[in-house]
C-alpha cells in the first residue's frame, strides 16, 4: 500500500494568498540582556580593582595545606553524617509507617525533638556528652557492674560532631522519605503481598526504588546544606573543618576577607559537584517517567522513549466507532 503527499492548493485556484508570519517582536528580552550584561560587567570591574579583596593573598592560601586538610575534614564530616543521617531516617520513616503505635510514638517523639533544638544547641550538647555522662555501664540492672567504658575514650570530638549532625539531619529527613515512601501506590503493595512477597522484600523491590525518584531531589538539597551545617561543628568543639582552617588562617595575617573569599570558593566548588552528581542521580531514577520523549541521536534513551520511538502502539488508543 501507497501513500501520496496532497499537493497543497495554489493560489491561482482558490484565491488566497499564503500569509507570511512573522514573531512578534520582544523587546524586552534585548533590554534585560543589555541591563544584565551592564551589571555583570560592573561587578566583574569592582571584584578586579577592589584593593581591600586582596586577591593575592587568595591565590597564596587558596591551595594552602591547612586550608586543603580543612577540606578534607568537611567531605568527611558531611558524608559520615548524611549516611548516619540516611540510615537513622529510613528506620524512623519505617516506624512513622508501622501499624504498631508505640514504633509510631518513638519515631514522632525523635522527630518533634531534634527538628525542634536548633542545630547549633545539639552540637554544644554533644560536645558536653562527656560531662553529662562521663562513664558507660553494662551490668544487671540495680544490680552489679560487669563493664564500664569511660566515654572520654570512647566519645572524640570529631565523633560527637558526626552523631550530632547525623542525627539532626535524620529528622528531617525521615520526613522526606516518608513522603516518598508514601507516594508509591498502594496497590503496588497489595499486588506485591498476592504474589507472596514478604514486607521487607516490597519495601527493597518494589516501593524504594519507586520513591527514590521523589527522595533523591530533596536528599541532594539535605546533603548540600549539610556540607554548609559543617561549619558550626566549632561548638562541639571540632577545630579541623575549613570554616575553623580559614579563620585561624586569617586571625594571623589580620585579613579576614580574602580568606572568607577563600572558604567560600571551595564550598562553591564542592557544592558544584554535588548539584552535578543529584542530576545524574534524578535523571537515573527518573527513568520513565521523566524523559517521555526519544532522545538524541547518540544519546541515552528511557524505556518509555523506547516503547514511543518503536512506533508498536498507536497514536489514538481509542477505536472508532461508527454509529
Amino acid at each position: 500500500m501507497t501513500t501520496t503527499k496532497t499537493p497543497a492548493p495554489s493560489a491561482a485556484a482558490d484565491g488566497y494568498t499564503p500569509i507570511r508570519a512573522k514573531e512578534a517582536p520582544r523587546p524586552g528580552t534585548w533590554i534585560s540582556a543589555v541591563i544584565v550584561a551592564l551589571l555583570t560587567l560592573a561587578l566583574v570591574n569592582f571584584l578586579a580593582t577592589n584593593p581591600v579583596l586582596e586577591w593575592g593573598t587568595v591565590a597564596t592560601y587558596i591551595l594552602d595545606i591547612k586550608v586543603v586538610q580543612g577540606v578534607g575534614w568537611t567531605l568527611l564530616l558531611t558524608v559520615l553524617s548524611m549516611v548516619l543521617g540516611t540510615v537513622v531516617a529510613l528506620t524512623a520513616a519505617i516506624m512513622r509507617r508501622s501499624e504498631n503505635p508505640v514504633l509510631r510514638g518513638v519515631s514522632w517523639a525523635y522527630i518533634f525533638v531534634f527538628r525542634g533544638i536548633p542545630v547549633y544547641t545539639q552540637l554544644v550538647f554533644w560536645g558536653l556528652f562527656t560531662v553529662i555522662v562521663p562513664k558507660l555501664v553494662i551490668g544487671v540492672p540495680f544490680g552489679p557492674e560487669l563493664l564500664s567504658f569511660s566515654t572520654r575514650d570512647l566519645l572524640t570530638a570529631f565523633w560527637a560532631a558526626v552523631i550530632g549532625l547525623g542525627l539532626n539531619e535524620g529528622a528531617y529527613l525521615a520526613e522526606i522519605i516518608r513522603s516518598g515512601l508514601n507516594s508509591v501506590d498502594r496497590g503496588q503493595t497489595e499486588a506485591s503481598k498476592a504474589l507472596g512477597m514478604s514486607n521487607g522484600q516490597i519495601l527493597r523491590r518494589i516501593v524504594v526504588p519507586q520513591a527514590m525518584r521523589v527522595i533523591v531531589p530533596p536528599l541532594g538539597n539535605e546533603t548540600i546544606g549539610m556540607l554548609k551545617t559543617t561549619s558550626l561543628v566549632l561548638a562541639v568543639p571540632f577545630t579541623l573543618d575549613l570554616t575553623f582552617a580559614t579563620n585561624g588562617i586569617a586571625n594571623k595575617l589580620f585579613a579576614p576577607i580574602p580568606l572568607l573569599i577563600v572558604a567560600a570558593l571551595w564550598y562553591l566548588a564542592i557544592t558544584s559537584v554535588l548539584m552535578v552528581g543529584q542530576h545524574y542521580l534524578e535523571k537515573y531514577f527518573g527513568r520513565g517517567f521523566d524523559d517521555r520523549t526519544p532522545a538524541a541521536k547518540g544519546g541515552g534513551r528511557s524505556r518509555q522513549a523506547a516503547v514511543n520511538s518503536a512506533g508498536t502502539t498507536p497514536q489514538n488508543p481509542l477505536p472508532e466507532v461508527e454509529l
